[in-house]
């Protein structure tokens, strides 16, 4: 049961623990201080009540003894000229005789112990219920005349005014509840915002602001925090940089060797007809690796203007459907279906076209290695934005790894199980860079037709979408 209170307690966020420990503090104090409170004033109250109802018991039996040693005294007229305060009877026990100022409060109405004590010569109080009404009964001896005077006074405006005191302090808790739940939400607050700006901070730099950092605080117990905080995010700027730096280096340095291997290989694929078999296969391997290391080489540089922040945009109005049919043809394969569904004939997207068709032709190389064969590529319009999907024929993507395939060089175990293994892993995280530039988004997901493979979506922002007037 304690692990389970625990563990739903935990599931609280910080701000709302933080709260929670305040309102529960304030209402901790209120009920203390508004018990002890109610007990001190109930206390004072009856005791207060006490002593005046003695100090009239007594008055009253002192002018019973004057009035008793009279001859004949008329006892209901003494008892009826008595000064009592409002709420109290008299009873008056004389010769083994009871009289009382109402029929209903006599003998009957005093405990037993009460009387017993009194009877014995001694003066006694006593708080009880009467008729389901608290009252107090106090008996005083009156040995020089053969009696006994007792008064009952009712405790019902006592209680009345201890149930209006006890509202208004749980009331009053209720309120310093509340106010201990703001006071708490606002501490909270506060303490917590640096670590809001922490958050927000590692969002950015997640994003790609490397030169984000906290303002220093005067907060000693803070200024470690954020001390650390910045230290850790300058040494990743560093280092991200440092290898931005190496691979842009790494990619320029390689490009002068490998024009010259292109070039060389131009002449040798001029002169393949007069070589052996053996030669000329070997020289086909040479040209497609040569091709993919060109690629690569492409890759690594368009990746490091990316982090060099290098990048240049050349925008302009381009009609989707033409681009992605274009792309489609790009890639050796006619066969490929492109579905246009009839809202997006006529889409316009503001772009860089160049860009665009490397994203288009990334996805198509990569259901080609990866997925078994390109499906189908479609092109749809949801509200003010324009979908590109390209469906493949592979085994999908496993939904742990629809994030992952989309970081630089991710070969895991995704790569491994959709296809053969080429390539390096920067196809898609290029596309989704471009992408980014573009104003846009991808993701992949399964296939809506519910057949075995990935669904790899862009969306891009609808510029203009022309509706042919006819007639």
């Amino acid at each position: 049961m304690a692990a389970s209170s625990r563990w739903r307690l935990a599931r609280l966020g910080l701000r709302a623990r933080i709260t929670l420990a305040f309102a529960l503090g304030a209402l901790l104090l209120s009920l203390v201080l508004a018990g002890t409170t109610y007990a001190i004033v109930r206390e004072s109250l009856v005791r207060q009540r006490e002593r005046t109802a003695l100090d009239r018991t007594y008055v009253n039996a002192r002018l019973l003894r004057d009035a008793l040693r009279t001859s004949d005294p008329d006892v209901p007229r003494l008892l009826d000229s008595l000064q009592i305060s409002a709420g109290s009877r008299p009873v008056l026990e004389l010769d083994d005789r009871w009289y009382a100022s109402t029929l209903e409060y006599g003998r009957d109405a005093l405990p037993e112990a009460l009387r017993e004590r009194v009877t014995d010569g001694s003066p006694a109080r006593m708080r009880y219920e009467l008729d389901g009404e608290p009252v107090l009964a106090v008996g005083v001896p009156i040995p020089a005349a053969g009696a006994a005077y007792y008064e009952i006074v009712s405790l019902a405006e006592v209680e009345s005014t201890l149930r209006a005191i006890g509202v208004s302090l749980l009331g009053a808790a209720a309120v310093t509840t509340l106010a201990g739940a703001a006071l708490g939400a606002w501490a909270a607050r506060a303490a917590l915002r640096p670590l809001r700006d922490a958050a927000k901070a590692s969002e950015a730099i997640a994003g790609g602001a490397l030169d984000t950092r906290l303002d220093p605080v005067d907060d000693p117990d803070l200024r470690g925090l954020v001390s650390s905080f910045n230290e850790m995010a300058q040494a990743l700027q560093s280092r991200i940089e440092r290898d931005s730096r190496f691979a842009s280096d790494v990619s320029h340095e390689l490009r002068s060797p490998l024009m010259t291997l292109s070039a060389s290989i131009e002449v040798l694929q001029s002169r393949r007809d007069e070589m052996p078999e053996r030669a000329a296969t070997a020289l086909d391997l040479l040209v497609a690796d040569v091709a993919r290391f060109q690629n690569l080489v492409e890759d690594l540089l368009e990746i490091s203007r990316f982090d060099a922040g290098a990048v240049r945009l050349d925008l302009e109005e381009v009609r989707l459907v033409d681009l992605v049919l274009h792309a489609a043809g790009m890639g050796g394969d006619p066969e490929v279906p492109v579905d246009v569904e009839p809202a997006a004939a006529d889409a316009i997207v503001l772009a860089d076209k160049r860009r665009l068709v490397r994203v288009l032709a990334n996805l198509l190389d990569n259901a080609r290695m990866h997925g078994a064969g390109v499906e189908r590529v479609s092109v749809r319009v949801v509200e003010d934005r324009v979908q590109i999907a390209v469906d493949d024929a592979g085994p999908g993507v496993a939904i742990d790894e629809r994030q992952l395939i989309f970081e630089r060089f991710a070969r895991g175990g995704g790569a491994g199980r959709r296809g053969s293994g080429e390539g390096v892993g920067l196809g898609l995280a290029l596309v989704r860079e471009h992408v980014r530039l573009l104003g846009g988004q991808v993701w992949v997901d399964d296939r809506p037709d519910g057949r075995p493979g990935a669904h790899f979506v862009v969306e891009l922002p609808l510029a203009v979408r022309t509706i042919e007037m006819v007639g």
